[in-house]
Order: structure tokens, then C-alpha cells, then sequence
């Protein structure tokens, strides 16, 4: 009896890969510990300290004083003006790209990347050259009483614009994963158009759909490059939560400028925090779903 065994037939020895080398493994979670604490935690901190420099009354009379308030509600109009927007628009654009071919798909999800790839402050001259008082239309809604540039509806033109991709980029590939099956089962079992949307498509969606809103609405509120160049930074007039950090930084303000960005930093948590507990639930979601 032969008991020779080829080499061929023998198995090739394993090599332990990187995540079971402990100092692989630790060494690596220390490096991205490492650069979150740097980049995200130790600024955080560092805003938190100057804004309470000088007191907890300094504090509070930084964040209550009237031009904040303005720019807090200022900021708060143009959230509630282009989240809805660019919600509705993101659901009709993820739905033609998602379930339908027809002339120019390709280009209009090219067109919904543009703000991505384009600097918020040319999307803010672009919008001057266009509505601007020398501009193409300025001088006519200038004329009839409605200006845009220096104004709200400026402001509210440049968010939208680099806002516009957020929610439609998070239902597109969503959309286009799950299939049309049960939406085409639905209306051949006589359903409208609304029911179908209402009991098959939205809940289908809802945890992705969430998840872009709260990313657009994050975005809405932080918005410095476009509604920077468009508002004109009037004081108490066009200056948002951001512009007006800027201003109260530029006048030596500090602890004051610091106080207010804790406004912004608190939202940046609040929507860390939400996105988190989607994925979460998105990621359930699909546990579930899956055989």
C-alpha cells in the first residue's frame, strides 16, 4: 500500500491574516482612535472651552443676544423652505431614475452630482450673475418689489442648490436594489398610484429616505460657501448661524464667535447621532428581509 502523498494534495499552509495578530489589531484601533480624538473630539473640546471662557452668563448672552436670534431664525426658514423641497424632489427624481428608461436618464443623474463637484461659491456668483441687480432677471424683481440677491429668496436659492443631491442620492441606489416587484404586483391587483406609494414604496424606503433628510437638513443649517457670497452678511437681516459666527470671529469677539458655533456643533452631534440609529435600523432592516 502506497501511503506516499502527493504535494499537490497537501494543503496550503495558512497564514494568519491582519485581524488575528493582536498587535495588528490593536494597533490599528488605536490609530483610529487616534485621529478621531484629533479631528473630531479635541476640536469639539476646544470649542466647548473659549465658549465658556468668560462665564456661563458671557455664554448665554452671546446665544441670546438679538442678531443671534435673528440668525438662529433665519437659519431656521431656509432649513424649513429646502428640506421639504428638496425631499419632494429627491422622491420624484429617485423615482423616474429608479424605475424608468427614457431620453436623458444618464444626464439628469449627472445634474443631480453637479452641486457635489461644483464650489458653493461659484454656485453663489452663478446666482448673483443671474439675479443680481446688474444681473440677466435681477433688475426686473428688483424693480417689481422682489429682490433676491441680499435677500431671503437668495438665500434660500443657493441652500437649495447644494442641498438638492442629498436626499435623491440616498433613495436611487435603494430604490434600484429593492425592484419595482411589489409596486407592479400591487397595481395589477387594481391599487392607485397614491396607495401604491403610501403602502408599498414609502415604507420600503422610509429608513433611507430619513436618512437623506437628516443629511439635507444638516447641510441646510451649516451652509457657509453660497449663502455667503449671496446674502450680503446685513446684520441682523441675511446673516445666518454660520455668516454670523464669521462676523462675531472678524470683530474679536471670540468667546461670543465660540458660544455660537456650539450651535452649530450641537446640531453636527444631533444629526451623528440620528444617522447612526438609521444605519442601525436600515441595517436591522435588511437582516431581517434577507432568507
Amino acid at each position: 500500500m502506497n501511503t506516499t502523498i502527493s504535494i499537490a494534495s497537501r494543503p496550503a499552509p495558512r497564514h494568519p491574516d491582519a485581524g488575528s495578530v493582536p498587535w495588528v489589531r490593536y494597533g490599528l484601533s488605536a490609530l483610529a482612535l487616534a485621529i478621531l480624538g484629533l479631528f473630531l473630539i479635541l476640536p469639539l473640546v476646544a470649542v466647548l472651552a473659549e465658549a465658556f471662557r468668560e462665564g456661563w452668563q458671557a455664554y448665554l448672552d452671546a446665544i441670546t443676544d438679538r442678531y443671534t436670534r435673528h440668525a438662529m431664525l433665519l437659519t431656521l426658514i431656509t432649513a424649513l423652505i429646502c428640506v421639504p423641497l428638496n425631499t419632494l424632489f429627491g422622491i420624484a427624481a429617485a423615482w423616474c431614475i429608479a424605475r424608468f428608461q427614457f431620453p436623458g436618464r444618464s444626464l439628469l443623474t449627472t445634474l443631480i452630482d453637479l452641486p457635489f463637484s461644483v464650489s458653493p461659491v461659484i454656485a453663489g456668483l452663478v446666482f448673483i450673475l443671474i439675479f443680481g441687480s446688474q444681473g440677466w432677471f435681477g433688475g426686473w424683481f428688483t424693480t417689481h418689489g422682489f429682490p433676491v440677491i441680499f435677500a431671503l429668496p437668495g438665500i434660500v436659492l443657493a441652500t437649495l442648490f447644494v442641498t438638492l443631491p442629498f436626499v435623491a442620492r440616498e433613495l436611487i441606489p435603494l430604490m434600484q436594489a429593492q425592484g419595482a416587484e411589489q409596486e407592479e404586483a400591487s397595481i395589477m391587483l387594481g391599487a392607485s398610484a397614491w396607495r401604491m406609494f403610501w403602502t408599498i414604496t414609502l415604507p420600503r424606503i422610509k429608513w433611507g429616505l430619513l436618512y437623506g433628510v437628516i443629511l439635507c437638513n444638516a447641510r441646510a443649517m451649516g451652509e457657509f460657501g453660497a449663502v455667503s457670497v449671496v446674502s450680503g452678511h446685513i446684520r441682523g437681516a441675511t446673516n445666518t448661524l454660520p455668516l454670523h459666527v464669521e462676523i462675531l470671529y472678524n470683530e474679536y469677539q471670540f468667546s461670543a464667535a465660540f458660544a455660537v458655533a456650539t450651535l452649530l456643533a450641537g446640531l453636527a452631534i444631533v444629526t451623528l447621532v440620528l444617522k447612526s440609529i438609521i444605519e442601525w435600523r436600515q441595517q436591522r432592516q435588511w437582516e431581517n428581509a434577507s432568507p
